[in-house]
Order: C-alpha cells, then structure tokens, then sequence
C-alpha cells in the first residue's frame, strides 16, 4: 500500500495549469478538504441538537476568515513588496499564528452574534477538523513536504526530488490514518457527550499528544538550534493544554442560546390568552 501510494506521488506533478492559472496540488487537496469538513459538519450538526444550516454558515465564515486576515496581515507586513508585485504576494501561503488567532477571534464574535454555544460548535467541528487534518497529510505526501526522517523499515519511502536521505518513514501517512481513526471516534462520541465540550477537548487531547510523538519522527525544521522543542511540538503542547482546560472548566450558562429559540406557548397558556 505505501508503494502504491509512493509511486502516485511521483506521478502526481506539483501543480497543474489550466491556461494561464497555475493550480498548486496542496491547494487542490486542501479545497477537496474544506469541502468534505463542511459536507460532514452537517451530519454532526445534528448530533449536537445545532441548526446545520447555522452551521454551515460558521464554517464558510470561518474559511473566508482565514483566507482574508491572512492577506491583510500579509499586505500589512510588506506594503512596498504588495505594491510592486500585487498577485505574487497575495499568491504566497500566509496563514500565521497571527492570522489563525484573528481568525479565532473574528469566528467567536461571529458564533456570539448568531447565538451560537460556542462548546457545543466546537464538538460537532471536532471530528470536521480530523477529517480536513487525514487530506491535508495526504497532500503532505503527494507534494513531499513534512517529510520523515531516515529508516530502515520496509515500509520506508522515498520523498520526491531527494537523493540525500534516501527512505524515510511516511510520517504523513501516519498522521493521515492516525486522523482519520480520530474523526471515526469523534464522530461516534458526539450523541454519548456527558458535558459540551467533551468531544472538543478529547480532540485537542488527542491531537495534541499524536502530534508531538510524531513530529520526533519528522526532519527538523531547523538543522541547528538550541530550542528544546521544535515549534511543531510547542503547538502540540499548547493544544494538550487548551485541551486539559476546556475538559476541566465547568460548563458555562446556556442562557443566551436559550433565549434565541423560540419557545410555542402550552395549550392552556394559549387559552387563557
């Protein structure tokens, strides 16, 4: 099975042209995911007694969130450079720490003024988010990048355009079916929830910990360095954190969400009206 996968992954060129428009096979893979996130957020929508279609419109204002303070941080941080060459700047991946937590902050106020709770959102985007995290490493693998480092196991792979390390673990596959098994186990959590934010915080938990045991077998970002960590398992701890803490806070109050559901009168109570 990996060689098969290998062999696609050498054919798999990485980008593709339709005319003048360069079409680059991580962006490809990366919209096939966004979509499949939001097709499954309607199955778990349900699960968590959410409207699907409030919550549909939480997850396209959540992607184009991203995509606009990625570029506006990106334009903010090197005018002159937009202002010389305007498309090859807004061409260049941007999505930063900064960006993302713009993006949350812009998406909380957005579920707020929906009257959306926001552990009960982040439960039923749980498993949504494994699934978008299986294509995003498999895009990994078909592009060579996130690569692992050198073994001598039989599954052992070759990354494209490297002629130095020789096989590598398929670290991407490994985080493509590590993901997949936790969406299967989120998905299958959502209806036995004892509190909101249960779901949410097994996933932040969970990948966290896969994350950071597997960034040990990935190549380091940097070949020196004194930092104790990689920046990869710095994330993967604050995610464990975060985790931790939505599992330990109590619930809060679900009075405004209450308020927003329109709530039909008893029989007698229209009576006496």
């Amino acid at each position: 099975m990996t060689d098969f996968l290998q062999a696609v992954a050498l054919l798999v060129p990485g980008s593709f042209r339709i005319g003048g428009l360069r079409l680059p096979v991580y962006g490809i893979f990366a919209a096939a995911g966004l979509i499949a996130a939001l097709w499954l957020s309607q199955r778990t929508a349900s699960r968590v007694a959410l409207p699907a279609n409030k919550l549909w419109d939480a997850g396209v204002f959540a992607i184009i969130a991203a995509f606009v303070t990625s570029r506006v941080l990106l334009i903010a941080f090197d005018l002159r450079a937009f202002l010389k060459y305007p498309l090859l700047v807004l061409s260049l991946p941007s999505l930063t720490y900064g960006g993302m937590i713009l993006t949350a902050l812009l998406v909380w106020l957005w579920l707020r003024r929906q009257h959306l709770p926001l552990r009960d959102v982040l439960d039923a985007w749980a498993p949504c988010a494994a699934l978008l995290a299986a294509v995003l490493a498999i895009a990994h693998f078909v592009e060579g990048t996130d690569a692992g480092m050198p073994t001598r196991l039989p599954w052992g792979v070759l990354t494209p355009g490297d002629t130095v390390l020789g096989r590598v673990h398929p670290v991407q596959i490994y985080a493509a079916i590590i993901a997949l098994a936790l969406c299967i186990v989120l998905y299958r959590m959502l209806p036995r929830r004892k509190f909101a934010g249960q779901v949410a915080a097994v996933a932040l938990i969970g990948g966290g910990l896969a994350a950071f045991l597997l960034d040990m077998l990935r190549q380091p970002v940097e070949s020196s360095g004194d930092a104790l960590l990689d920046p990869g398992q710095f994330i993967a701890l604050t995610a464990i954190i975060a985790g931790t803490a939505l599992h330990m806070a109590p619930p809060p109050e679900r009075r405004e969400f209450l308020r927003a559901i329109p709530v039909e009168p008893e029989p007698q109570e229209r009576e006496l009206a």
